[in-house]
């Protein structure tokens, strides 16, 4: 993708929400912004569903994965940062691989990798 590009295709940000949420949410706004650096509108649904979905909540949670799953049907890329794969992160990268959509790894330092280590070695990829 050339930077400074007309065209901005959709890329799905995929990183952890549950557990450190502080921390998980300051991360993903760090993904998002590396995404428009590159040339891209992320999508971070863990950045917008919380604020009026609870993810403690079991009738929540399933509707902010619902939700994130038609949004990632928009995107043109779904990128995986960080090398802890959450449960959600889970969900989505089996959507994405099942779909055939275009994934892409990084480190949390924002560098391309072949893929993290808890993905390598899952029986679902």
């Amino acid at each position: 993708m050339k930077k400074n590009s007309k065209f901005m295709p959709l890329v799905y940000v995929c990183s952890p929400f549950a557990g450190d949420t502080h921390k998980n949410i300051l991360s993903a706004r760090k993904y998002s912004r590396f995404a428009v650096d590159e040339g891209y509108i992320p999508i971070a649904p863990h950045l917008l569903f919380p604020q009026f979905l609870d993810d403690s909540i079991p009738k929540d949670r399933k509707l902010g994965l619902k939700f994130g799953n038609v949004l990632m049907d928009k995107c043109r890329e779904v990128w995986v940062f960080g090398e802890h794969i959450s449960k959600g992160m889970e969900c989505e990268i089996k959507k994405a691989i099942k779909r055939k959509y275009k994934i892409r790894y990084f480190s949390e330092e924002l560098k391309e990798v072949e893929s993290s280590a808890e993905t390598k070695n899952c029986i679902w990829k």
